[in-house]
């Protein structure tokens, strides 16, 4: 219980900050919508950008840490996309759609915080590994699936520009492309840089949070709520029981077992409802499973830190 407070709460309450005051009419939509803009297109961006660039690459990038967390995550889409299909009878579409919201878990705007308040900031290295690979192998996968179903039999080569243009307009994805070629080509940033890249970082997780809240509050739990409750069972329950059982296999790291069981064992992120969104397919069930996942999560994420050593 202490965990719950100490950890979960605070991040969750700035969550609650943010849903209040869009209720309550203090935070206009026009509001919420430039926050996150800004958290969403520059400072979460620039937070990626200086943890790649900083990080070392030889040493962070485990590929047991990281096929761990993505086996999960591939199984995870899978269970979206053939459980819509073949158990909820929806079209291949809204299947796509509904396998994204069971792949992309909110490893960077919950994860981040969550871990950082839980093992401290130095806990954060393998976070930034997996996030680091995160955006482009969900966006990738997500869009690929989706053209693939919407191409029916088109030649791969109008279906890879597509991919290729949707993956690389994202500011996230932007963002830690710059942090490896700073990194890979060792570049030294002039320091007055590096400060402003710092100002800007800090901002990132509290305002993204806190919009977060706002953004939420526009979501209401309608649909089907058996589907609803599937896709929240994936997200919170079969992705990290599958990377924990991967990690305890391959014989993990105290460090490396939080940061992946955590980073999956988060609630589906507002990518979820945005992917949904940008395809038409799916929006009521995505909306409704990021606002239900993240509130359950309250709980999950609290079973998982009592499991985790």
């Amino acid at each position: 219980m202490q965990t719950l407070i100490t950890v979960i709460l605070p991040v969750f309450l700035v969550i609650g900050f943010g849903y209040a005051a869009a209720w309550r009419g203090l935070f206009s939509e026009e509001n919420v919508n430039g926050l996150m803009r800004f958290a969403t297109n520059f400072a979460v961006p620039v937070l990626l950008f200086r943890a790649i660039a900083q990080l070392e690459l030889s040493t962070e990038f485990d590929l047991a840490l990281l096929g761990s967390f993505y086996t999960g995550a591939f199984l995870s889409f899978c269970a979206g996309l053939l459980g819509a299909h073949y158990l909820f009878k929806r079209g291949w579409e809204d299947s796509v759609a509904i396998g994204f919201i069971c792949l992309f878990s909110n490893s960077l705007l919950l994860g981040l915080a969550i871990t950082e308040r839980a093992f401290g900031v130095e806990a954060l290295t393998g976070n930034y590994a997996i996030v680091a690979i995160h955006s482009p192998f969900c966006y990738g996968l997500g869009i690929t699936a989706m053209e693939i179903v919407r191409a029916r039999g088109k030649s791969p080569a109008v279906i890879v520009p597509t991919v290729l243009k949707a993956m690389f307009s994202n500011a996230l994805i932007v963002g830690i492309a710059l942090g490896f070629a700073v990194n890979l080509s060792g570049l030294s940033l002039p320091e007055p840089v590096w400060v402003s890249v710092n100002l800007m970082a800090s901002a990132a997780l509290p305002a993204a949070i806190f919009g977060m809240g706002g953004v939420l509050y526009r979501y209401r739990p309608e649909g089907d709520f058996r589907l609803i409750a599937y896709c929240c069972i994936v997200s919170l329950i079969l992705h990290p029981t599958i990377v924990f059982t991967l990690g305890s296999w391959n014989g993990f790291s105290v460090e490396s077992m939080r940061s992946a069981v955590l980073t999956s064992s988060m609630a589906p992120g507002i990518n979820a409802y945005l992917f949904a969104n940008m395809y038409g397919h799916g929006q009521r069930t995505a909306a409704s499973t990021v606002l239900i996942g993240t509130a359950t999560s309250i709980l999950t994420v609290w079973l998982w830190l009592r499991v985790l050593p």
